[in-house]
């Protein structure tokens, strides 16, 4: 299993954290990876709606790679939870709670997926995604900080 997780205190209520986060519509706006998103049929966050997110790779400022992933959301509690499993492969999990001393919200964005065979070994071995992966949840929740704070 590899596994990751970040996270960022954020000087907002929970519900205005939460209803960022679960809107996909809006990932592009902070994640360095995931480029676009739109839900499938329309719609919004719920337990079992899907959307597709755009990606993109980038090597030394250029990009090398782009792609379209499906994803089902597995858990939507507003201002607490959402979660969703990506090409059934990645689960991706954002949970808020009370900041410590009671100013704000931290969110703890984590991620966890199984590698398998020799993709798994290029991927966790060459790529090294894994540390890829939660360098970019806290360039995510960095960005979504400054843009919810600033808001």
């Amino acid at each position: 299993m590899s596994e990751g997780t970040a996270s960022v205190v954020i000087d907002r209520p929970a519900d205005v954290v939460w209803a960022a986060v679960a809107d996909i519509t809006r990932m592009g706006e902070w994640s360095p990876e995931c480029t676009a998103g739109r839900w499938v049929g329309g719609g919004g966050p719920a337990v079992g709606a899907s959307f597709e997110g755009d990606n993109a790779a980038k090597f030394a400022g250029r990009t090398v790679k782009r792609w379209t992933t499906t994803s089902k959301v597995t858990a939507c509690d507003p201002g607490r939870v959402f979660e969703f499993v990506a090409e059934g492969m990645t689960t991706w999990r954002y949970v808020l709670e009370p900041a410590p001393g009671g100013s704000g919200t931290r969110v703890t964005e984590s991620f966890s997926y199984s590698p398998k065979g020799f993709q798994g070994f290029v991927y966790e071995q060459v790529l090294r995604r894994r540390a890829a992966m939660t360098k970019g949840m806290e360039r995510t929740l960095g960005r979504l900080k400054a843009v919810l704070e600033a808001a």
